[in-house]
């Protein structure tokens, strides 16, 4: 009885387990089908997601199919037009520079002459300053230069300035000239009246072959070019302090024939020149220039030039740069200096022995006063005139006049060698370098203040004891305040200058009247010739 009663128990478990197993089963039948659906569903989405990712990449496709033949043809010009574009050559890499300066400027007006107000019919005829006292806009430069690398050894230039020739531009810082010989008739042609109308055109500019790379620290120049003598003549017209050089700088911004090795030591910390030139005619202009000129005589000049830099780019000392230069020559024909009247078969050239030094020196100081900058620089120069080319004076018994008589045959015939002497002193504050430039407004930013002072023996007349052979030299002294505005550093900017002329007046006295003119020893006057020069200029 008992053993079927267990036996009913054990039955009615396994049933239970039974069906307990049959539950669990289809409950996880049913969880799988429903992971099966949501996992379905997701694949779903995904491939949704997949066709959305396509239809962008096509659209992303289609998109840059178009802006490609845009972007390659800008490429392309970005190539060929630039910047820094090479130019195609049949042999090397070409590129090209240049230099564009347009100027405005105003001057003092004054109708006596520096000579003084002399009557236009009388002997030598009448000094007047009509014809440079007009204010005008004026193409200064208009310099353009091919630069060819051939290899890593040959480099060649050729610059040339259809602005040169232009005529009309008086001379600047003083409108009296670089060199003042003589006198200006009224009755003369403006040709004569201006000193820089007569030179001859001077459009073809530098055009030189240099050799480096082969000898260290060496590099060889042969052509014409601007020798190394000075420091500011030298420099790039773009990158000048001032609208114009002073006038001892205008006498190294002048070119010539020959060829100069050039030595680099120390980073270029310490740099030497050496060189032979043509030069032909003088140092004072009154031979005309050296520029695309072959030469007068048989002998070359001898050029030297030195450079060293103590302190160079220190942030607390500086950058401070010493120099000298020098060139010496003898200039005339072959003839010796005691033939008759010093000429040599026909030729009005006597021997000379020509020298002229210059000397330099400039500092930008770093620490809390960098922004600043001071240069300096000096000259000597010594020479002979031309026969006739100075101005001397007929007034015997200084109460008449008969006019001041420019040289003739019968005055001036040997004239002997002189020098004169000059020099100029500036100083500036740039905004961009100084310790005030992360905090000053960016239209502050831009500005440059500068000074220079300069003196210079550019008047040139006959000596009053022995006016037939000596020459005597008077200074033109000009304050020079200035403002440069660095639209993007010397390829872009604006420069304003008002240069205050105090030319040399023998009596101290600025009076215009012909009496006064009359009682004077030399007969000349300081002219009111103030000036104002703005330049605008681009440079590539």
């Amino acid at each position: 009885m008992r053993g079927a009663q267990r036996s009913g128990r054990a039955a009615a478990w396994a049933a239970v387990a039974a069906v307990l197993a049959s539950s669990a089963s289809w409950r996880a039948r049913t969880a799988d089908s429903d992971l099966r659906k949501e996992l379905d569903e997701v694949k779903k989405q995904l491939d949704g997601l997949r066709g959305v990712k396509e239809e962008l990449e096509a659209v992303k496709k289609e998109k840059a199919a178009a802006k490609a033949p845009i972007a390659a043809a800008a490429a392309k010009a970005e190539n060929r037009y630039g910047p820094n574009a090479a130019i195609t050559a049949k042999q090397g890499k070409v590129s090209i520079g240049g230099l564009v300066q347009v100027w405005y400027y105003s001057i003092q007006n004054d109708n006596v002459g520096f000579y003084g107000n002399v009557t236009p019919t009388a002997p030598g005829g009448g000094d007047s300053n009509e014809g440079r006292d007009n204010d005008s806009f004026s193409i200064r430069r208009a310099e353009i230069n091919f630069t060819v690398d051939i290899n890593e050894n040959v480099t060649a230039l050729v610059k040339v300035d259809p602005a040169r020739p232009i005529k009309g531009r008086p001379s600047f810082p003083s409108n009296v000239g670089l060199f003042s010989t003589k006198g200006v008739s009224a009755t003369e042609s403006d040709d004569v009246r201006n000193p820089d109308f007569n030179a001859a055109a001077r459009l073809f500019q530098d055009a030189y072959v240099n050799y480096h790379g082969s000898v260290p620290h060496l590099d060889f120049q042969i052509g014409q070019y601007k020798p190394w003598v000075g420091e500011e003549g030298v420099r790039s017209s773009g990158a000048l302090d001032f609208v114009e050089r002073s006038m001892l700088g205008q006498l190294g911004d002048k070119r010539d024939l020959g060829v100069t090795a050039h030595g680099t030591w120390w980073d270029d910390r310490f740099q030497y020149w050496l060189g032979a030139i043509d030069n032909a005619g003088d140092f004072f202009g009154t031979r005309g220039e050296q520029q695309n000129r072959v030469d007068d005589n048989d002998r070359k000049d001898f050029t030297w030039r030195l450079l060293v830099r103590p302190v160079w780019k220190n942030e607390t000392w500086g950058s401070l740069e010493l120099g000298a230069s020098g060139q010496h020559g003898v200039h005339g024909e072959a003839g010796g200096p005691t033939r008759p009247g010093g000429t040599v078969d026909g030729l009005n050239r006597r021997r000379t022995n020509a020298n002229r030094y210059f000397a330099w020196g400039s500092y930008k100081p770093g620490g809390p006063v960098k922004g600043l900058w001071f240069k300096g620089e000096c000259a000597w120069i010594e020479d002979r005139a031309a026969p006739g080319s100075i101005a001397s004076f007929t007034n015997a018994a200084n109460t008449t006049l008969t006019g001041f008589a420019t040289n003739t045959t019968t005055s001036y015939l040997t004239p002997h060698p002189f020098s004169v002497t000059g020099f100029y002193a500036a100083a500036g504050y740039k905004i961009s370098d100084s310790v005030f430039k992360d905090r000053a407004p960016q239209w502050l930013k831009n500005f440059e203040f500068a000074l220079r002072y300069e003196e210079f023996g550019n008047i040139l007349v006959a000596d009053l004891k022995q006016p037939n052979s000596h020459t005597d030299a008077f200074s033109t002294k000009v304050w020079t305040p200035g403002i440069n505005y660095y639209i993007k550093g010397d390829n872009a900017k604006i420069q304003i200058n008002y240069n205050m002329v105090d030319d040399p007046d023998a009596n101290s006295s600025v009076t215009r009247t012909l009496a006064t003119v009359l009682n004077r020893p030399r007969h000349f006057r300081g002219v009111n010739n103030n000036n104002l020069l703005v330049n605008f200029q681009a440079a590539w």
